[in-house]
Order: C-alpha cells, then sequence, then structure tokens
C-alpha cells in the first residue's frame, strides 16, 4: 500500500507572499489548504468621475488593479486564478468568491467550467449601502458569495452547522446575511487620512465564512490579500493564514494590523458540534470496555420496562430480542426509539442514561487523538 507524502505547507503559514496571485499560487503545495477565500477584482468597468448631488466627488473604485481591456480578458484570468487555487486546495477543501452583479456570474460560470461544485450562494444584505447618487438605478445593497467544493464526487467537506444555528439563536442560518459595510474604526486610514482600501469587507463577514468552514489550526488561504481581513480574522480564530497580494502599501497595512492581535486557542476558539462531527460509539463497546455488564438490567425514564444485556451488545426483553434502539421502541409500541436515552442504568439508589456512559468512551477517544 503507497504512502502519500503529507505536503509541507508550514514555511507559508502565517505570511503575507508579495507578488501575482498566480506567481505565489503556483509556489504552493498541492492539496494544502483548507479553505480559500477570495475577493477578486470586480472588474467595475466605471467611466468618468462618480459625484454626489451636491457636486462632490465620490472615492470609486478607479484603482488599476480592477481595470480589464474586455470581458474576454477578465474571464481568462479568472479562469486562471481559480484554475490554480484548485490545485492547492485539499479534496475536502472549499473555496469561498466574493462579487457584485459586474463579475459574479461570470466567475459563477468558470467556477462551474472548471468541475468546483456550487454548495451554496449567499447573499450579504449591507445594513448601511452606499446610496445610488445619480438615481438611475435600484441602490446597491448587497454582494453575493459562492461557496463550492472542490468536485462533485467530493467526499466531505467542513461545514459547521451547530455553531452557525447557536450563532443565530439556535435558528439555522440562512443564505441572506445582514451585516454593515466596513466602515468607523474598523475602516483602515492611510498617512492622509484617506481609505487604505476601497473594497476592505468587514470582519463579521469573514468571521462568519472562516467559523462555518474550517477548524481551529486550519491553513485559510487568500489569494487577493489587501489589508489582511482574512488574516486577522482567520489568526483570532486560532487558525493559520496566508495571503497574496502584489501592492507594497496593502501589505505594510495588512503586516502592522496582524501584528496587532492576539492570537485565538484553547476555549476561545472552540465552537458548537453537532452529534454528527462526534465519534461513533455502538452499545456493543461499552459491553466489552465493562461499563455495562452482560447480564445487568436496563431500565427505562419510569421503570416500566426491563431488559437484559447481552454478551454482544444486544438485549432481550421478554418476547424479544434486538439493539437498544429496536426494543425500545417495541417496548413502547413505537416506530422508532432513540436507545441512548430511553434505556437507564441504576447507579446506587438512581437511574442514569446509559448515553452517559458513551459520552465518557467519547471523552477517552478525544484525549487519545
Amino acid at each position: 500500500m503507497g504512502f502519500e507524502a503529507k505536503p509541507d505547507i508550514a514555511p507559508f503559514e502565517n505570511k503575507i507572499l508579495k507578488g501575482d496571485c498566480l506567481t505565489q499560487l503556483n509556489k504552493l503545495p498541492a492539496k494544502s489548504v483548507d479553505v480559500i477565500f477570495a475577493d477578486p477584482p470586480y472588474n467595475l468597468q466605471l467611466e468618468g468621475d462618480l459625484k454626489r448631488p451636491d457636486n462632490s466627488e465620490v472615492d470609486a473604485v478607479d484603482d488599476h488593479w480592477d481595470q480589464f481591456d474586455s470581458f474576454a480578458a477578465y474571464d481568462r484570468f479568472t479562469r486562471k486564478w481559480l484554475k490554480a487555487c484548485r490545485r492547492v486546495l485539499k479534496d475536502d477543501g472549499t473555496l469561498w468568491v466574493i462579487g457584485s452583479y459586474h463579475n459574479i456570474f461570470r466567475v459563477g460560470t468558470a467556477l462551474q467550467d472548471l468541475d468546483y461544485w456550487l454548495l451554496n450562494d449567499v447573499v450579504w444584505r449591507k445594513t448601511n449601502p452606499m446610496p445610488n447618487f445619480r438615481g438611475r438605478r435600484f441602490t446597491n445593497a448587497h454582494e453575493t458569495l459562492i461557496w463550492a467544493a472542490k468536485g462533485a464526487d467530493q467526499k466531505g467537506y467542513t461545514f459547521n452547522y451547530s455553531a452557525m444555528k447557536a450563532m443565530n439563536d439556535d435558528l439555522q442560518m440562512r443564505s441572506d446575511w445582514l451585516l454593515p459595510i466596513c466602515n468607523g474604526g474598523e475602516r483602515l486610514k492611510d498617512q492622509d487620512g484617506q481609505k487604505a482600501h476601497p473594497t476592505q469587507k468587514p470582519e463579521s463577514l469573514l468571521h462568519r465564512v472562516i467559523l462555518a468552514s474550517s477548524n481551529p489550526g486550519d491553513v485559510v488561504l487568500d489569494p487577493f490579500f489587501g489589508t489582511g481581513t482574512t488574516g486577522a480574522v482567520a489568526k483570532r480564530l486560532g487558525r493559520k493564514w496566508i495571503g497574496i497580494e502584489r501592492e507594497q502599501d496593502y501589505i505594510d497595512v495588512a503586516t502592522v494590523r496582524i501584528g496587532s492581535i492576539e492570537e485565538g486557542s484553547g476555549e476561545a476558539v472552540e465552537f458548537t458540534k453537532g452529534k454528527r462531527s462526534e465519534p461513533r460509539v455502538p452499545f456493543g463497546s461499552l459491553v466489552e470496555r465493562g461499563l455495562i455488564e452482560p447480564g445487568a438490567t436496563l431500565y427505562d425514564p419510569h421503570q416500566r420496562h426491563a431488559a437484559r444485556v447481552r454478551s454482544d451488545g444486544s438485549i432481550a426483553c421478554s418476547d424479544a430480542t434486538g439493539s437498544i434502539h429496536k426494543i425500545g421502541a417495541h417496548v413502547q409500541g413505537a416506530e422508532a426509539c432513540n436507545g441512548w436515552t430511553f434505556w437507564h442504568f441504576r447507579q446506587g439508589r438512581k437511574y442514569m442514561p446509559i448515553d452517559l456512559l458513551r459520552q465518557q468512551v467519547r471523552a477517552e477517544m478525544s484525549a487519545t487523538q
């Protein structure tokens, strides 16, 4: 049986790689990154100055890195960096891309053409969007994020469903996220008091993305790093990060920003986990370990029903044998039963659910991992 060497990503972790994103992506080992968050140029196609009703000029995105000669040129660029990202993404990794109506549909097409598998499109609804000063269109009050797996046949990927539900007051997290744009004290400024970056994303947005799709210790890559929002949030959440950025001014700002953040660890980066993430423990393993002896009697919560434990982990009542779930359903005349919470064992004068013993085994398993 062959052994596949683990890619050495350590030399690149928690660093900003200066240069063109394609060049730097090609330096990274294949299948080495857990999550990618990409905030590429939007190709806004702005023509002329944008002014407010009072004739003052709007600080719009007119930087050279957002300008392309044609849609075809933008599409070629998009396919190249998406292909390079797919190479460095682990087989169970996922990629996020954010964009506006100017580019996100073209990006979505490229993703599907390159065999990515779309998991969700998420609408970021801005609580405080910039108004439409000319009054000729609807106010652009949202941006779209596409969340994609590496392929349709991908066996698994990280989605911390229970953490998202806990964040949303125990309601399922929806695909429309109401969050403010980056402003106030969070908005980074240069020495002249101007925006350090025209499209700086709010940390709240990256917090949700990273918490939803990665675990502490995972590597989060941002190929368009800008002023380092992804790195700042990843560090605070106990993840490793890699940034790629070609503009030295942005690198300088990001370096200072991330350097001032304390790295998250321990309880601070833990989050609510669902039952599916816990290791499976068969009832028979409790018998093997001697936590439940063969011949012991189990009872329902009100001691109306009883069953004997057998050596193979099955249990027997007066007229049937089977699993803890099957016999629990049988004695109640029900279609199904969670035997872990239904059956209890006697401990002194108290009756305790056998699920307590399962949790004990799980804790032992976690301690040895």
